[in-house]
């Protein structure tokens, strides 16, 4: 495959959307993309100029102080205890991670890379790239003979699905019958709304709970960019099976991804605090409640959506139907169709736009409403 295989790339389908909706009187309230907003914490900018004087090349590796704060931060803030250097990480964000780990786990023609049914399009992207055959499927029962890696996305986008312990576990133990690398995407693991996840923290795969005494097989992913609004920084990591890990340092050395060595300082401090975090939270969580109820006034259901950055919205029409609508009191919206076909009714609206801007979105909603 060359990248002339690839499909377009798919947000260029919604330019004549973002067009009607920038035409509105009062302006555009783009809830399309979920990029962060709100200002990089001051403690991390601190960091990041502490830095600058960064002359030698970084450390693939990551740092010694970068690494003993993801293993900190995994045990402190996602269950997860006895993680060591050697099991974890740093990637350029999330998404190259996502995108090459097909590649770097030598995969090819052959064989089967399966993911959510609702699913970030990188999932199959990466899948594509080596030749490899994309599936689709929540159902473990379901994966087939033949998958070599599978994609857990919990709490998920864009739908905000969480993964219980039980269904984690049940899971690891299909993928390990299979012997397939299973690898959990958790970059919105901090972002919890609903009973229980309001109240208590999102399961990790690597939750010993999830898998016992052994890592092997199993990877975590996580990204700075939504907890931190990081994402201008690439900031991300895994974590896991250090067997795998080891492989994908190597890998990762002969090609040169590292990230910058200012970018691994502002990481440590980051993940050493939680307080701005919890504040970015409380920003989420206000949004939510102004943009959710205007959106089932105006006759959209919301599905799923316990977690995450997003509202998994459908009002039981086509979605570029819905999107039009939107469009049209100048909200731009994601069509559901982008995370794949089974949603072909649903639209994506992100929380990641100015507190003025989403109080404008739910104003124009209630007024369509009558």
């Amino acid at each position: 495959m060359t990248v002339r295989d690839l499909a377009d790339y798919p947000w260029d389908a919604v330019a004549p959307y973002a067009e009607r909706a920038r035409a509105h009187a009062d302006g555009i309230c783009d809830l399309s993309i979920g990029s962060p907003v709100d200002p990089t914490p001051e403690v991390v900018r601190r960091a990041l100029a502490e830095a600058t004087d960064a002359h030698a090349y970084p450390q693939t590796v990551g740092t010694p102080q970068l690494r003993e704060a993801i293993a900190a931060w995994y045990a402190r803030r996602r269950g997860v205890p006895g993680l060591e250097p050697r099991n974890v990480l740093p990637t350029i964000g999330s998404k190259e991670l996502v995108a090459l780990l097909p590649l770097l786990l030598g995969l090819g023609e052959g064989d089967i890379v399966v993911h959510p049914r609702a699913a970030y399009p990188t999932y199959e992207v990466g899948a594509r790239v080596v030749g490899a055959t994309p599936v689709a499927s929540d159902e473990p029962d379901e994966w087939p003979e033949g998958a070599k890696l599978i994609w857990i996305n919990s709490p998920g986008n864009p739908d905000g699905r969480v993964w219980s312990v039980d269904e984690l576990r049940r899971a690891v133990e299909r993928a390990r019958e299979l012997g397939a690398v299973i690898a959990g995407d958790e970059c919105y693991a901090e972002l919890g709304w609903d009973a229980p996840w309001d109240a208590q923290p999102v399961p990790s795969i690597l939750d010993p709970r999830v898998i016992g005494d052994s890592r092997a097989g199993v990877l975590s992913v996580y990204s700075l960019s939504k907890q931190s609004n990081l994402a201008g920084y690439r900031a991300a990591f895994l974590a896991g099976c250090s067997r795998i890990v080891g492989d994908l340092l190597t890998a990762r050395k002969h090609l040169g991804l590292m990230p910058p060595a200012p970018v691994q300082h502002a990481m440590a401090v980051a993940l050493a605090d939680d307080t701005h975090v919890a504040e970015q939270k409380e920003r989420y969580r206000a949004r939510r409640e102004v943009l959710r109820p205007a959106l089932e006034a105006a006759g959209f259901r919301i599905d799923r959506s316990e977690a995450g950055l997003y509202l998994w919205a459908t009002e039981g029409r086509d979605a570029w139907e819905s999107m039009g609508r939107l469009a049209d009191l100048g909200i731009l919206a994601g069509p559901g169709v982008f995370y794949g076909p089974f949603h072909p009714q649903h639209v994506r609206l992100s929380l990641t736009a100015s507190d003025e801007r989403i109080a404008a979105a739910a104003s124009r909603l209630r007024a369509a409403a009558g």
